[in-house]
């Protein structure tokens, strides 16, 4: 049997390492210290820390705000949103929303209506649907991981207070995050010990995964001013366009607003989310059925169903997510077996 070509569409669940990334990573694993120790080995730790540090700070525009690193975005919004009394949508990551309230009300097209800023976390991009939200001024927590490196964004005018990024949404290592602080706020540890990080996570820091972090944003913003996503975004359109012109009674979520350059969620009647995801990995597509962290459980999106669709339909989607090197003849490959499988399926059932 012919070995199948593999086709990667799920970049927002996970982004290959980026050469750059994978080059600094190799290298701090050749420093010694500890970045907590004062002499000569701890202060060479220290340097590439700080490197990596000025480097994310620069590429999300938050200079002079303090980056902490963490172990990902999930321990980010912990960090953020514990204690807090803050509300959210339904719409949020399971990160945010395991912190908040969801007493936010999310209309049809998946925008947030926003009550007090001060006391709300709303994502500035939506994993499953890519939607993007306008943020009111003065948001206390904003979950920017997909954003990140995507669009053209910078944290000191954003209005929002915190901020929580993931390195390998762009790129960069699994297993390191950073919660981005206004200058001038504070939190309290949620991991408490020694003082590292200014006193809000303790612990050793994860030397070569900030390393590969720092490497990564920088090269993610040299893709965005260079015009790669822009690319990537045609290649999506060209996707969205080819399933549409098969016919069938599909919903291209989130078309009609604004949305993250390589997103695209689709709903197919009488097609549950899964069996597509299965069928597609088969014929060589890794795609699938909403967020990453969710998507093991069989059940329908909670997203979709926040924007009006009823379970049956939220259980009918499928999440495609492009990236750079993703070109137009994969996805128009991928429409057409797709649209094969979904035709064979329904003529079974009529």
């Amino acid at each position: 049997m012919a070995r199948v070509s593999r086709v990667y569409l799920d970049w927002n669940a996970t982004t290959p390492l980026r050469p750059e990334a994978k080059a600094a990573m190799i290298a701090a694993m050749e420093v010694v210290g500890n970045p907590s120790s004062v002499h000569a080995e701890g202060r060479a730790a220290k340097a590439l820390r700080e490197k990596a540090r000025g480097q994310i700070a620069a590429a999300l525009g938050a200079e002079g705000a303090d980056v902490v690193f963490t172990s990902g975005a999930t321990e980010a919004a912990g960090l953020a949103c514990a204690g807090r009394g803050m509300v959210c949508a339904e719409v949020e990551h399971d990160a945010v929303r395991a912190w908040c309230a969801p007493d936010l009300a999310v209309d049809a097209a998946g925008r947030v209506a926003v009550v007090d800023p001060g006391q709300s976390a709303v994502q500035l991009a939506n994993s499953e649907t890519g939607i993007v939200q306008d943020l009111p001024a003065g948001i206390a927590v904003s979950d920017l991981t997909q954003a990140f490196g995507k669009l053209p964004i910078a944290f000191n005018w954003l209005g929002c207070q915190m901020g929580l990024v993931s390195a390998h949404k762009l790129g960069g290592p699994k297993g390191i995050g950073a919660l981005v602080l206004r200058q001038g706020l504070d939190v309290a540890p949620q991991i408490r010990g020694g003082g590292q990080e200014m006193g809000r996570r303790a612990g050793t820091e994860n030397l070569i995964g900030i390393a590969g972090f720092g490497a990564a944003a920088e090269a993610a913003m040299r893709d965005l001013a260079n015009g790669v996503w822009d690319e990537v975004a045609e290649v999506r359109n060209i996707l969205d366009s080819a399933l549409s012109a098969l016919g069938f009674n599909t919903i291209s979520v989130g078309n009609d607003v604004t949305r993250l350059p390589n997103t695209l969620c689709l709903i197919a009647p009488g097609w549950k989310g899964e069996t597509q995801v299965m069928a597609m990995d088969l014929a060589g597509f890794a795609i699938s059925a909403g967020s990453a962290c969710s998507s093991g459980k069989v059940k329908a999106s909670r997203v979709l169903q926040a924007m009006g669709h009823d379970a049956v339909r939220a259980g009918q989607a499928i999440r495609l997510s492009l990236g750079p090197g993703v070109t137009r003849e994969e996805v128009l490959r991928f429409a057409e077996v797709w649209g094969r499988d979904y035709a064979r399926l329904l003529a079974r059932v009529a």
